[in-house]
């Protein structure tokens, strides 16, 4: 297993276009992005089809790694929009197999487990606020990320980035408790 500044040494090859690297690379951040998406999607297939969805976008856009932020950090942002985007999809074909039928406004509780229902209402409001205010909220609040990681990620203040989050987390209690009304 390497450890975090073996997988930076790594990530940085990868980004300059050494041979091996960005196989090297895509072997050992696997596990912990399929770890990032599980935490945002409910259920195994979906988390395992954002990860590779994810190590698609790693693979092709490594080269835009440009160190201002740890690579996890970057790592973290790039699987926690490729989550949100497959969620976004998932939810877009269901709409269309099931005829036009929109998904329900909650989770099923008799066929979705609490925690699963939980996270598909977060998904829910986070895809009703603004991408940049959804961002901010699931690097600080589902990813655990600090405001100075998610400020040099950002390229932002920390100040914005704690406003932003404010604003975001006004918006998704909002968004929670009209969802419960």
């Amino acid at each position: 297993m390497l450890l975090a500044d073996d997988i930076d040494d790594l990530a940085r090859a990868a980004a300059r276009g050494e041979p091996g690297a960005v196989d090297a690379l895509l072997a050992a951040v696997r596990p912990e992005m399929l770890r990032l998406c599980a935490r945002l999607l409910p259920h195994r297939e979906d988390a395992e089809e954002a990860c590779q969805d994810a190590l698609l976008a790693l693979a092709r856009g490594i080269d835009r790694f440009e160190g201002r932020s740890s690579f996890h950090t970057w790592l973290y942002r790039l699987t926690a929009n490729r989550a949100r985007s497959t969620y976004r999809a998932l939810r877009r074909r269901w709409v269309l197999e099931a005829g036009g039928v929109p998904l329900p406004d909650r989770a099923d509780p008799r066929r979705t487990s609490v925690v699963a229902g939980t996270r598909l209402d977060l998904l829910d409001a986070l895809d009703a606020i603004r991408p940049d205010l959804a961002e901010v909220v699931t690097l600080r609040d589902v990813l655990g990320l600090s405001y100075h990681e998610i400020a040099a990620l950002l390229d932002a203040p920390e100040g914005t980035v704690k406003s932003r989050l404010h604003l975001a987390r006004q918006l998704v209690r909002q968004r929670l408790a009209d969802d419960r009304t």
